[in-house]
């Protein structure tokens, strides 16, 4: 495996799933939100982006976590595995609350510089809504993504993946 698209609601563990599966097979790990975001939460440029994100997918190894669904058709034709973190709404919220409460006011490592943990209640509502808004997206693209895939539902389903993976790597 050498090409790596995560996507999931905010709060699954894209990056903590990343970073798991970077140092499992050596792969640089390409944040979506350190390319999108600019200083003080401001929106890059959708060309912009766009195009930032087109040339790094045309590298020849790395792990993409991030949704934005403009860039996901070109990264999943380069992609040879594709994982969909499909956790509860309760979960996700769960988790992001926790991560605002252990890093408020401080970047996070996966995100651009300048966007310190906050409340943003718009967030909040985003990810409420991110099933019934993205969910099906989301699930079309990964049913019909010819190549390996998994849709993992819980972190107890992570944990078999990983240890699946990590028994794998022992023996090549």
């Amino acid at each position: 495996m050498k090409r790596i698209v995560i996507v999931g609601c905010a709060g699954a563990g894209k990056s903590t799933l990343a970073s798991r599966l970077g140092q499992i097979f050596n792969l640089p790990i390409i944040h979506m939100d350190k390319h999108f975001w600019l200083p003080g939460w401001v929106q890059k440029e959708k060309a912009e982006f766009q195009a930032e994100i087109f040339k790094l997918a045309e590298d020849e190894c790395w792990i993409m976590e991030g949704n934005y669904k403009e860039t996901l058709p070109n990264r999943l034709e380069r992609a040879d595995l594709f994982i969909y973190l499909d956790f509860p709404r309760w979960l996700c919220l769960y988790r992001v609350f926790k991560r605002i409460a252990l890093s408020f006011g401080k970047t996070r490592p996966d995100m651009a510089k300048g966007c310190p943990e906050q409340i943003d209640w718009e967030f909040v509502k985003w990810i409420w809504n991110f099933e019934k808004r993205s969910g099906p997206g989301l699930q079309k693209r990964f049913d019909d993504f010819k190549g390996p895939k998994h849709q993992l539902k819980s972190p107890t389903e992570v944990r078999h993946f990983l240890k699946s993976l990590s028994q794998i790597d022992r023996l090549s």
